[in-house]
């Protein structure tokens, strides 16, 4: 008898890695020093980023704020195209999707918010292996903030115990395990493999 029934994936550099520097590059390119006091500026003020990702800052307010971060150099959806283009897909850890989801219920959990959603990864084929979506700014909470995980548990309707969870950020892999939920770190798909395994998982 196998003992999980749902496997929990975190998005962002677990199945889409993502690199900002070439859209601070572009800024830069566009006026000096712009991306520079971008990135400087959305670093010192990582507040806003966290109230767009759990909906308490909604894409008006956070695009008027970011308007004024790039002196108004490009329109609202030439920064939401640039701001997005950010992910490339892990395809080794994609391929493991199919393969998982003849066993368990999948879920993606992620702290997102609905400019990269719309512009950078809601297009991507994999997301079809996944039975719900658990994101941030439509849950109202970010990770590591128990209600988001309790979502996924309201959703799936099974035992904390009964979830195995995957995520890049050590604080967030331990707030699941605090719920009795199993989890570990990623790394890199060699090591998620040989912990699938061990699990019995795979």
């Amino acid at each position: 008898m196998k003992k999980y029934s749902a496997i929990v994936f975190d998005l962002g550099n677990v199945i889409l890695p993502f690199d900002y520097n070439p859209f601070i590059s572009k800024l830069n390119k566009i006026k000096p020093d712009l991306g520079d006091r971008f990135k400087e500026n959305y670093k010192n003020n990582y507040h806003i980023h966290r109230a767009f990702e759990s909906g308490k800052l909604n894409t008006s307010g956070f695009l008027k704020l970011m308007m004024g971060w790039t002196d108004n150099m490009l329109s609202e959806e030439e920064f939401c195209v640039s701001y997005s283009s950010i992910f490339s897909v892990d395809e080794k850890v994609a391929g493991l999707l199919p393969l998982l989801k003849e066993k368990y219920k999948l879920i993606l959990l992620s702290n997102t918010n609905p400019v990269h959603k719309k512009y950078g990864w809601e297009q991507y084929d994999f997301l079809k292996y996944f039975d719900k979506q658990i994101l941030s700014h439509e849950a109202g909470s970010v990770k590591p903030e128990e209600k988001i995980y309790n979502a996924v548990m309201e959703f799936t309707q099974l035992a904390p115990g009964e979830h195995f969870y995957i995520d890049d950020i050590p604080e967030y892999a331990v707030a699941a395990k605090k719920l009795g939920w199993g989890a570990v770190q990623f790394t890199n798909y060699e090591a998620l493999l040989e912990e699938l395994i061990k699990e019995k998982i795979l």
